[in-house]
């Protein structure tokens, strides 16, 4: 069977970096023919050539280049694995790699980030997805937590830990026209034109429920999973968006928006998901709150 040999991936990066082969060797202290060996040896266990040459060097194959993404994460993973035994701060600075669910609002995520952005000793690497992707990345230790509008399930398998960051209740957001139409919630919003959080969402779950119990039917204009698309849409007037207020904060302070109806009884959640571990990121427990 097949293998993957941690010192070619090394070999590999550093060929990649240099497109060069004598150059590369200069770098790691080997023979030009030496190392050669070594890449033919890497390119037999993925089965794919990862280099042609071309005639000012080396070029990666499109196999070489998705190689490359890979080495590169392995090679970023075990150096942080000899600072993290060794107790020590990659390079005199700290990645924190976060992953964001698509739906959850930019304004709540620039907030809950504030107290590491800019900060000199914190590298901030932030993955946009959905949950389920990100909850892989976390399993494979290629993000450290996960925010989230929602919690995760937890089982014996993968028991993670599910942080309550805030929560607040949910409006119905307008440019300043709909105000002056008055409309009843949930009776006079029988073909009113609304923009929605796509069926994912819990918000959305319980402004169909609320709307169902009252026997009217509003016109769905759009359906989005992201936050930042839903607040462009609400800008143009063509509906009322439903929303955390925290997502539109800027526009109603412009006065662009307003808020039409305030439903307490829907609430917007925000969660940090992270794993159970021995050696917890000390960024990710100053952030949640440990």
């Amino acid at each position: 069977m097949p293998f993957l040999n941690y010192h070619h991936l090394r070999y590999f990066r550093v060929i990649a970096r240099e497109l060069s082969l004598t150059r590369a060797a200069e770098k790691l202290n080997l023979s030009t023919p030496a190392l050669s060996i070594q890449l033919k040896q890497l390119e037999q266990s993925l089965g794919h050539a990862l280099f042609t040459r071309e005639r000012g060097g080396l070029a990666l194959t499109e196999a070489g280049r998705l190689a490359l993404e890979y080495a590169e994460t392995i090679g970023r993973t075990g150096e942080e694995l000899m600072d993290l035994m060794q107790h020590r701060p990659r390079g005199g600075r700290q990645i924190l790699r976060v992953g964001a669910v698509a739906t959850l609002s930019r304004n709540f995520l620039i907030e809950f980030l504030r107290p590491v952005l800019g900060r000199e000793s914190v590298e901030l690497v932030v993955r946009s997805g959905a949950l389920r992707e990100l909850m892989v990345m976390l399993h494979t230790h290629q993000v450290d937590m996960v925010l989230s509008d929602q919690a995760f399930r937890r089982d014996v398998g993968t028991p993670w830990q599910n942080h309550l960051l805030a929560e607040q209740a949910v409006s119905l957001v307008g440019v300043p026209h709909w105000k002056k139409r008055r409309l009843k919630f949930p009776a006079g919003f029988g073909d009113v034109p609304v923009i929605l959080p796509s069926l994912e969402s819990n918000t959305r779950a319980g402004f169909d429920r609320l709307l169902a119990a009252a026997r009217v039917r509003p016109r769905v204009i759009a359906e989005v999973d992201d936050m930042a698309m839903l607040r462009l849409l609400a800008r143009e007037g063509g509906g009322l968006a439903l929303v955390p207020p925290v997502v539109v904060r800027d526009e109603i302070e412009r006065g662009e928006l307003v808020e039409t109806h305030l439903m307490p009884e829907l609430r917007e959640t925000f969660y940090a998901i992270t794993p159970s571990r021995r050696f917890p990121h000390p960024v990710v427990d100053e952030l949640v709150g440990k």
